[in-house]
């Protein structure tokens, strides 16, 4: 691909990303258990200071507990700080803001700086009366491309219910407030660039300090996410300041822009701040363009510092972002990371879903009216997305639109190969190398979606469709999805893989089909209608990585 047509590449990948950020985390609230009877809760002793939270059948949640000093004015980009001790006792009863981010129209912003908060969820009656260490402890990162989302949307009743587990949802600075790189900046002398991350590992550190208290064993942590949280348990995964703080990982979906050699979204801090690229734009710039560039590099820092939070989000001019190697929270990319052996070796669960990009196809087609049906459509979204050379000449012949029911679903399938399916394989293959690996791929064709009735084609198994059989919540914004009988048998069986891999590093148990090591050959399927795990040997030549995408 030539650099003009990566760069067309990169602002429409963007622009599909963008529409599933607001489409799925427009009000950043979630739906939680506490919808049912809620009673004071237990007391539970931190270091910061007591917090009471709610009871509930089943449950105990601890909602909204700070878990770092608020980032706002001169601590705005600057590594978070462990936060003061509460006054008193702390009501941990309901959800924190949501960190800064778009709201669903991009005309605005919704949500507060003052946002480092996390959720605990522990079930009851106390599983810990028989285990000397603590229950395992899952720990969510939220998705949203690093832009928007937060802990509250999702509820994780089902797994700590059923499962046994601790759970902890996180906020985390998002947007250009999360990861920027500027000179003024950076040459403070301090940590720089990747303050999402930092929030991350430091609400990890929290867990590490507090968890026992709730009854999780801080010996057993997992983190897991999806789409952009995926992305950062891979980043977590690559950076020696997160080494100790957990000792499993689940990445769902987040291996776009990543594990291939035809994107390059996480480069140099050093690079990020002044030099522009079709992914990054420079810190330099964006400066300028928030007229914060003249002056001592102090002063352009105190200018950048006094702006609006909502300022800041509203004139981010790609409206992505992404970590930056910074030499200390990323030494190498995660790609570079997993290839040397040298990340934090830990059991991994990696997966993906068979038809990732078809959500993204009607947000962006569907939705605005102009749904591809006919041939010429197809060539034109192919050309849009993958610009006109590299689509005609090498995408097309590959994904010709007579082999499809329709364009939409071709446009799915060659952007779900191209920017999911074959880097999740290169990334279980480096990663299988070293450490315990087990491969997924989500596979229900008929998940639940409440966009369908305004599609022009069957969803399949779209990006997110998987965290409904996870997780209780309204990721839409239009009403909680039922799932059918045989679809809640299937979701039994996937949380019964996750919680037994928080607990024992290996999915398997007794009560669930077999799901072996990754080894190179095959992928394991979770499919619907029935729950079960079947060796998928053609994974590759199904989403054409060796043959095709991988040969750029």
């Amino acid at each position: 691909m030539c650099t003009n047509e990566k760069r067309d590449l990169v602002r429409k990948l963007l622009g599909f990303f963008c529409s599933l950020s607001l489409a799925l985390f427009a009000t950043g609230v979630g739906v939680t258990a506490s919808a049912r009877q809620a009673l004071a809760g237990p007391i539970v002793g931190t270091e910061e200071g007591p917090v009471q939270g709610i009871s509930l059948p089943g449950e105990n949640e601890f909602l909204g507990i700070p878990y770092a000093a608020p980032p706002v004015g001169t601590l705005r980009w600057l590594p978070p700080k462990h936060h003061s001790p509460f006054k008193g006792k702390y009501q941990a009863t309901q959800f924190g803001d949501v960190c800064t981010q778009p709201d669903s129209a991009r005309t605005g912003t919704i949500g507060s700086e003052d946002c480092l908060t996390l959720n605990v969820y522990t079930p009851t009656p106390n599983y810990n009366q028989n285990q000397n260490n603590g229950l395992p402890v899952m720990v969510w990162i939220h998705g949203g491309s690093l832009e928007t989302g937060g802990g509250a949307v999702y509820d994780p009743t089902r797994m700590v219910e059923r499962g046994g587990v601790v759970a902890v949802t996180i906020n985390y600075r998002l947007g250009l407030l999360g990861f920027f790189a500027h000179p003024a900046v950076d040459a403070e002398r301090h940590l720089s660039g990747n303050y999402g991350l930092m929030d991350q590992q430091l609400a990890l550190n929290w867990v590490q300090r507090n968890i026992a208290a709730f009854g999780g064993d801080p010996g057993r942590v997992t983190i897991f996410g999806e789409s952009a949280g995926g992305d950062s348990v891979y980043a977590n995964l690559a950076s020696p300041k997160a080494a100790g703080l957990f000792s499993g990982a689940i990445a769902e979906s987040g291996a776009s822009f990543q594990f291939q050699d035809y994107y390059d979204d996480i480069i140099p801090l050093k690079q990020g701040e002044t030099e522009a690229t079709p992914f990054v734009p420079a810190g330099t710039t964006i400066a300028a363009n928030l007229g914060c560039s003249s002056g001592s590099p102090s002063q352009i820092a105190a200018c950048l510092r006094g702006l609006p939070a909502s300022i800041i989000i509203e004139r981010d001019p790609i409206n992505a972002v992404w970590p930056f190697v910074d030499g200390t929270i990323l030494t190498a990319t995660p790609t570079a990371a997993f290839a040397s052996g040298k990340f934090n070796r830990v059991p991994v669960i990696t997966g993906g879903n068979h038809d990732e990009f078809r959500l993204f196809v009607v947000l962006d087609f569907d939705f605005t009216g102009n749904p591809i049906l006919t041939m010429a459509e197809y060539d034109a979204a192919t050309e849009l997305f993958w610009g006109a050379g590299f689509a005609t000449s090498e995408v097309e012949p590959i994904y010709p639109y007579a082999d499809y029911p329709s364009g939409a679903v071709a446009l799915g399938a060659n952007t779900t190969d191209g920017f999911f399916a074959c880097p999740e394989r290169n990334s279980t293959l480096l990663l299988s190398r070293y450490v315990p690996t087990y491969a997924y791929e989500f596979n229900d064709e008929n998940a639940p979606f409440f966009y369908q009735p305004y599609a022009s084609f069957p969803l399949g198994a779209y990006h997110a469709a998987e965290l409904q059989y996870l997780f209780d919540g309204d990721f839409f914004g239009l009403g909680v999805a039922p799932l059918s009988p045989a679809q809640e048998q299937l979701s039994a069986v996937m949380i019964s893989y996750w919680t037994r891999f928080a607990k024992t590093r290996n999915p398997n148990s007794a009560g669930a089909p077999p799901w072996p090591r990754y080894s190179g050959g095959s992928l394991e399927s979770l499919v619907a209608p029935t729950p079960t795990t079947e060796t998928d040997a053609s994974f590759d030549a199904d989403h054409k990585c060796s043959s095709f995408w991988n040969t750029f």
